[in-house]
C-alpha cells in the first residue's frame, strides 16, 4: 500500500446473505472522510449487453455481468484520493428511478459484491478480505422477500434464477476464496458482535 492511499476492505457474499444490512449499520458508525462503501451493484452492464442462459433468460450471476473496467478504475481513483460519479443501478425496476451516486476519498474503502474476490484487480488491491455466509435455504427466503418488494420480481422468477443462476455462481465464483479470507461473519442469526469487531479494526487503521 502506497504511503498516501487508502486501505481496502473487501467484502463478498452469496445474494442475501446480509452484506448490505450489515454495511448499512457499519457505516453510520463512521464519517465519510473516514469510511467509504463501493458497491459491485452499481457497475452491472445493461441488459442488451448480458448474457442469456439456455432458456433465454438474463443471467446476471456472472462475472461477466459486470463492468469490470469501470469498477476497478473507480477504486484505484479512490485510492488515490480521487471523487468517482455513479448512476445508481436500479435492478431493472422502473417504478425506482435512479440516483447520481458521488463518492468520496475515505482513509479506509470498503468494496463489496458477489465477484469482489474472484477478479483479481480487484483482489490485488485489497489489504482485508472479510466473506459473509448465511445458510443457503435462509437466503432465499430473504431473497423471495427482497426481489419481490424491491425489484417487482414474481417468486417463480426468483427461484429460477437461485436455482440455474445464484447457486452455480456461489460455487464457481464465490466459495472457492472463502478460505482465503482474512475474516468470516456467520449471518444466520446475527451479525452485531462481528459488526462491533470489525467497527474496531478499522478504528484502529484509521488512527495509524
Amino acid at each position: 500500500m502506497k504511503k498516501n492511499s487508502a486501505y481496502i476492505i473487501g467484502i463478498a457474499g452469496g445474494s442475501a446473505s446480509g452484506k448490505t444490512t450489515f454495511l448499512q449499520e457499519l457505516c453510520k458508525r463512521f464519517n465519510s472522510e473516514d469510511l467509504a462503501l463501493v458497491s459491485q451493484d452499481n457497475y452491472y452492464k445493461a441488459r442488451e449487453e448480458q448474457q442469456l442462459d439456455d432458456n433465454g433468460e438474463i443471467n446476471f450471476d456472472l462475472p461477466s455481468a459486470i463492468d469490470l473496467d469501470r469498477f476497478a478504475a473507480d477504486l484505484k481513483k479512490l485510492r488515490e484520493g480521487l471523487a468517482i460519479h455513479k448512476t445508481e443501478y436500479t435492478f431493472n425496476n422502473d417504478g425506482k428511478s435512479a440516483k447520481k451516486i458521488v463518492i468520496e476519498p475515505a482513509k479506509v474503502i470498503i468494496t463489496e459484491g458477489l465477484f469482489v474476490f474472484h477478479y483479481e484487480e480487484i483482489a490485488a488491491m485489497m489489504n482485508h478480505k472479510v466473506y459473509f455466509h448465511a445458510d443457503d435455504e435462509l437466503r432465499l427466503d430473504r431473497r423471495i422477500k427482497r426481489d419481490q418488494n424491491e425489484r417487482g420480481y414474481p417468486e417463480s422468477d426468483v427461484r429460477y434464477r437461485w436455482k440455474n443462476h445464484v447457486r452455480p455462481a456461489d460455487q464457481q465464483f464465490l466459495e472457492p476464496h472463502r478460505d482465503g479470507c482474512d475474516r468470516v461473519i456467520i449471518n444466520n442469526i446475527s451479525f452485531n458482535q462481528e459488526l462491533d469487531e470489525l467497527e474496531r479494526f478499522i478504528r484502529k487503521i484509521i488512527a495509524q
